[in-house]
C-alpha cells in the first residue's frame, strides 16, 4: 500500500473508476443479452426496442472511454445484422 498522500488518493480513485467501468460494461452486456433473447424468441417489436437500448448503452460507454470507438462500432454492427435477420 502507498504511503504518500497523493498516491493513496490515486489508488482510491482507481478503485472507484474500476467499479464504475465494471458497472458500465455490465450494463452493455445485459442490454446485448436482452436483444439476443428477443431475437431468439423471434419477437420483432421487442427486438427493435432492445436494439435501440443496446445501441444507446454502447454509445454511452464509448463516449465515456469504457469501450473503444471501433469496438463499439463493431458491436453495433453485429447487433444490427442480427436484428435484420429476423426483421428482414
Amino acid at each position: 500500500m502507498a504511503n504518500i498522500k497523493s498516491a493513496l488518493k490515486r489508488a482510491k480513485k482507481a478503485t472507484v473508476r474500476a467499479l464504475r467501468n465494471r458497472s458500465a460494461k455490465s450494463t452493455v452486456k445485459t442490454s446485448i443479452k436482452r436483444l439476443e433473447d428477443a431475437v431468439q424468441a423471434v419477437n420483432v417489436d421487442d427486438a427493435k426496442l432492445q436494439l435501440q437500448k443496446a445501441i444507446k448503452t454502447i454509445d454511452k460507454a464509448a463516449a465515456k472511454g469504457i469501450l473503444h470507438k471501433n469496438n463499439a462500432a463493431n458491436k453495433k454492427s453485429r447487433l444490427t445484422k442480427l436484428f435484420n435477420k429476423i426483421a428482414g
